[in-house]
């Protein structure tokens, strides 16, 4: 049986994006909101929410328990700095802590996540599972010789 750590992230990630698309919708918001501070304008990936919801899943699976801030640590980026006579080094700057947050507010509606009372979110049994059938439906889906030993 194949698992999450089996299969290359980012393809685990589009399969992910594709099951939880039937799971929830995004907020009408979030068309119109940046993913951190570093950025100018929102995404433009027609499927950016979910995309996202299936690697904050990864993420939480991997790393869980796990808070917003560890999150939007993880997914921030650097901004570039300028002062008024010269170029300054880049600052870091954190993700957007409300995508986040809804993010995980969806997931734990789903029945994935669930809340460790102030410590965090953890995958659950039933998130775990998703995860790795997706797994194995992504990697039946690959036509690798390398990961033929996983199917």
């Amino acid at each position: 049986m194949a698992t999450l750590y089996d299969v290359p992230p980012d393809e685990l990630i589009d399969g992910l994006a594709e099951r939880l698309a039937e799971e929830f919708d995004q907020p009408d918001w979030a068309e119109f909101a940046k993913t951190g501070a570093s950025k100018e304008l929102p995404p433009e990936q027609e499927n950016f929410w979910h995309r996202r919801a299936g690697s904050v899943l990864r993420k939480v699976a991997i790393d869980g328990p796990v808070g917003v801030e560890r999150l939007s640590t993880e997914y921030g980026d650097a901004k570039q700095g300028t002062s008024r006579w010269r170029v300054a080094p880049d600052r870091r700057t954190d993700g957007s802590k409300n995508v986040l947050r809804t993010i995980l507010q969806q997931l734990e509606d789903a029945g994935y996540v669930e809340d460790t009372n102030g410590r965090g979110r953890r995958i659950t049994g039933e998130g775990r599972s998703m995860l790795d059938e997706t797994a194995g439906d992504v990697l039946a889906e690959l036509d690798r010789p390398d990961l033929e030993r996983y199917a």
